[in-house]
């Protein structure tokens, strides 16, 4: 009777051979749950140093190592991949976390399958679990969770597949006021990312398409109905292998409040320069070529808005005094103010107005500008001159007059003449200071020194000083001084009253 030939066996030997040189870990079982042997890549995946620290099988490898799924639920007995190998069940790329037994913050990540091989017989020879180490992979997953969690720049992560969001940051959560469950779970239209955004229809092509968005305006709906300006931008990231878009944030929100408060500022500024009675212009610093002017301004001067706009005063003819025009555009270029020069405008009718002119630097929209402001004493001056003419001729005829009323009358004409001022003892102690280094030839910055005060206490103490006087230059100043016997040989220390009379 002849024999059934019996299948081959399989070479175990040839078999370790082949696979010991494999990056994958390999596990070899026996029929009865023993491990018979394992590769080098096996063993160093498990922080071991020989396949007798495996266990010797699959009890002993569920007593010294503890698993558990991502979701951080335990394998109980039977579930082991080892122990599902043995009762035949198929693995398929599942992931586990594993620690030893003894250490449960030592955590790696393997993802584990199955492979059985068979004799020509058909019947199971080899129980193969073929192990890849995970843990770098989801080790720099975690570092990112965390990393993105924590930043404080809003964040988002939608799946491709199905553009839903998968993931946001607290950054997000604060700059709109959404919760997490708002967020989780809805689309990208749903949430209406790209529906304020004038190249949304290209960033929700660009997502479907997986590419990276490049970063535009857009205005994010918030939940109690407003919404919020941000520049937001998309990168193709993968997330636990899973194609995914990151979108990143920045709050634009407090520059909006910005450009309306300065619009709204702006406006009010515009409204009061308009309406103001006092005639008022706006000139570029570089050229002086007037930029706008109010009704004011061109009522006085007798030009229409569009004969201004675009000229300069020099162009216009608008001062009789051509060197005081240019020696207060110089002093502008020095960045010194000017206040109440009297300067006498050649009006388009051929008239004239006496006025004293007022200007200073300023920016507007990031340009340096000069504003002038006028205030229009003609007629003070001509109703001055009208009286100073009464008083002549009654003057003229004094036969009639007491000589009292005669000096009441000439000292009448004398202040009417010249701007009304203050007596030297009605001046400070620090205004007398003042004057007495005028007097004396001393610069702002020789005063300031010299006093030991700041430039800009120096020009207010000045200022005032003209203000009392009545007058609104340095040499009037020293004029006004001298004529009533101050010189100013002692700074800050007035002459004497009774010499004054002498």
């Amino acid at each position: 009777m002849n024999e059934k030939p019996q299948p081959p066996r399989i070479n175990r030997g040839s078999l370790q051979e082949l696979i010991s040189g494999l990056s994958d870990g390999v596990i070899l079982l026996d029929q009865a749950g023993r491990i018979s042997w394992a590769n080098d890549a096996a063993i160093v995946m498990h922080r071991a140093n020989a396949i007798d620290d495996l266990g010797g099988d699959v009890v002993g490898y569920r007593r010294l190592f503890t698993l558990r799924y991502r979701n951080n639920h335990p394998l109980e007995e039977g579930q082991y991949p080892l122990e599902r190998l043995l009762a035949g069940e198929t693995i398929d790329d599942v992931t586990v976390e594993i620690s030893p037994s003894n250490d449960l913050d030592l955590v790696w990540v393997h993802t584990v399958r199955s492979m059985v091989i068979s004799d020509s017989g058909d019947k199971a020879d080899v129980l193969a679990l073929i192990l890849r180490d995970e843990t770098p992979r989801f080790e720099a997953e975690e570092r990112f969770e965390r990393s993105f969690n924590a930043n404080p720049a809003p964040g988002l992560i939608c799946r491709l597949e199905d553009q839903r969001f998968i993931r946001v940051n607290q950054g997000f959560l604060e700059m709109t006021g959404f919760s997490k469950e708002d967020v989780i779970g809805k689309t990208v239209d749903a949430v209406g990312l790209f529906s304020n955004c004038e190249t949304g229809e290209d960033a929700l092509v660009k997502l479907g398409e997986g590419r990276v968005i490049r970063h535009r305006e857009a205005l994010v709906p918030l939940p109690d109905g407003g919404d919020r300006l941000v520049i937001v931008a998309g990168e193709p990231i993968f997330v636990v292998e899973e194609p995914c878009m990151l979108f990143t944030f920045a709050d634009l929100d407090a520059r909006r409040k910005a450009q309306n408060a300065l619009r709204q500022s702006e406006e009010r500024f515009s409204k009061s320069f308009r309406l103001s009675p006092a005639p008022a212009a706006i000139s570029r610093l570089d050229d002086f070529v007037f930029t706008e002017a109010n009704d004011a301004f061109l009522q006085i001067s007798g030009y229409g808005l569009t004969e201004v706009v675009g000229r300069t005063a020099a162009e216009l003819h608008l001062w009789e005094d051509t060197a005081a025009r240019r020696v207060l555009e110089q002093q502008l270029r020095d960045n010194t103010y000017v206040r109440n020069e009297p300067l006498r405008m050649r009006q388009k009718d051929g008239g004239t107005a006496d006025c004293f002119v007022s200007a200073e630097r300023v920016e507007i929209n990031d340009e340096q500008c000069v504003i002038w402001a006028l205030q229009d004493v003609t007629e003070r001056r001509r109703s001055e001159a009208q009286l100073i003419e009464a008083i002549e001729s009654v003057m003229a005829d004094t036969s009639w007059f007491s000589r009292s009323i005669v000096e009441r009358l000439a000292t009448l004409k004398q202040a009417s003449t010249a701007v009304p001022t203050a007596a030297l003892m009605e001046l400070s102690e620090r205004e007398r200071e003042i004057l007495g280094l005028i007097c004396v030839g001393q610069s702002d910055a020789e005063m300031a020194q010299t006093l030991h005060l700041s430039k800009n206490t120096i020009r207010n103490h000045v200022t005032s000083l003209y203000g009392k006087i009545g007058v609104n230059r340095r040499a009037a100043a020293v004029i006004w001084a001298r004529e009533r016997g101050f010189t100013g040989a002692v700074a800050g220390k007035a002459p004497d009253h009774n010499q004054q009379k002498k």
